[in-house]
């Protein structure tokens, strides 16, 4: 599968339609994110069930600020609507690769009682 460019006009028809997301959030000025762009390619070959899309913080500022994206490149893996997990630095390609299995391997139920009852904990807490 192709890497995708995504735009505000694409983003949520995009992440909602594939089960494991995986955005690299970039700028074409950021050292760092020009470095780490081959590695997200290479792995995003070596993953065609999984959707790789690119985010230009620069060009899409509204869903970079709405994700708080304060550092790039960030990588956000999104599974079923689900933040997974947000880092940012550059990852080296056995760790992006280590995170992406983990990801694969999580058990969304699971989580999903884990965010219920963080919630529910934070509701109480107010």
């Amino acid at each position: 599968m192709a890497i995708i460019n995504l735009t505000e006009a694409n983003f949520n028809e995009t992440t909602e339609n594939n089960p494991i997301f995986v955005i690299d959030f970039w700028a074409p000025w950021c050292g760092p994110c020009v470095q780490f762009a081959p590695i997200f390619e290479e792995v995003a070959n070596e993953y065609p069930d999984i959707a790789f899309g690119k985010l230009n913080t620069d060009e899409e500022q509204g869903i970079a600020s709405y994700f708080n994206i304060q550092s790039i490149p960030t990588v956000m893996i999104i599974r079923e609507g689900v933040i997974v997990f947000s880092q940012p630095g550059m990852l080296p390609k056995e760790a992006l690769k280590d995170v992406i299995e983990q990801v694969q391997a999580l058990n969304m139920d699971d989580v999903r009682a884990e965010i219920a009852k963080q919630q529910e904990e934070a509701n109480k807490q107010q």
